[in-house]
């Protein structure tokens, strides 16, 4: 995998909508933060668009948005401006093969999982399950999700990922286990299960969030997930936050709960409470890099 360059202050960062899309003042207000961060910045036209109120403009000016924001060498890095909806309408748009010819620092997550795996697989490229302008840092860009944003975008040859203090990893199946991290939103997974831009785990440690889903549609999820093989040709998995998954049939069996029936019998090692996904604080994870997880010594280390 291409670990991407580092950024520095004065570089230029674009600022793009694969998703959905934001008003005219909170793209304006996120293009003054990035800056007042030190950075020049290149907003996408499509953080200025919006078609049938959840779409940041047609597929084909999204994709070709960010062909040209990778194609672009003044560009040093790639921040999505949120998630939400219609990631899909790009894929088959995108032009891995320029993308994998300039690869650079790509952050988001949510929505943004169908760009994330498929970086990761088609283009070799590292990208940053991290937080995105105006979800994450327009107002709630709190000290720990910031340097654990820097530490994550400046790492060496390795880094120990850390949760906020206080917020213990848990095991949900004992051992240790080492593959490349892939993952992301459990619904955007789930998605693509069947099409050419479906996640591979096979040898992989696979991380899974998210948000606003109820139990019981989690559960079903999660044995599309078990049936079309992907848990088990994982070498592991890494749960992150699942905000405000809740089952309001019955109050007392918890998305954690559900997910320990579903890996009944699973034999590698489920480490669970990894405060990233639709959270604050949020940790971010560089998806694509070597992780080695271990629920004896409670560490989770990425390396380059």
């Amino acid at each position: 995998m291409i670990f991407p360059e580092k950024l520095r202050k004065g570089d230029r960062i674009a600022i793009v909508a694969p998703s959905s899309p934001v008003s005219k003042e909170k793209a304006d207000a996120c293009k003054k933060l990035v800056e007042d961060m030190g950075y020049k910045v290149k907003m996408g036209k499509c953080t200025y668009l919006s078609i049938h109120g959840y779409s940041a403009g047609t597929g084909e000016e999204r994709a070709k948005e960010i062909n040209e924001m990778f194609a672009d060498k003044r560009v040093k890095a790639i921040w999505c401006i949120r998630g939400g909806d219609t990631s899909s309408h790009t894929m088959d748009k995108l032009d891995f093969d320029l993308i994998a010819a300039n690869p650079k620092i790509f952050v988001g997550y949510s929505d943004i999982t169908n760009l994330n795996v498929n970086f990761n697989q088609k283009c070799g490229m590292v990208v940053f399950h991290g937080p995105m302008v105006e979800s994450d840092m327009l107002n709630n860009f709190d000290d720990f999700t910031k340097i654990s944003f820097e530490k994550a975008l400046n790492m060496e040859d390795e880094l120990i990922f850390e949760n906020p203090s206080g917020e213990d990893f848990k095991t949900m199946v004992e051992g240790s286990s080492k593959g490349i991290i892939v993952g992301g939103n459990l619904a955007l997974l789930t998605s693509m299960i069947g099409t050419p831009y479906e996640v591979d785990t096979k040898g992989k440690i696979l991380f899974i969030e998210d948000v606003n889903e109820s139990v019981e549609r989690l559960d079903r999820m999660m044995y599309q997930l078990k049936y079309s093989g992907k848990l088990e040709d994982a070498k592991g998995i890494i749960f992150g936050e699942f905000t405000n998954c809740t089952n309001k049939s019955d109050e007392n069996y918890t998305t954690e709960e559900m997910l320990k029936d579903v890996l009944r019998g699973y034999k590698k090692p489920v480490m669970y409470n990894i405060k990233s996904g639709h959270c604050h604080p949020m940790a971010t994870i560089p998806l694509g890099t070597m992780c080695t997880m271990d629920t004896k010594t409670k560490t989770i280390k990425l390396s380059r």
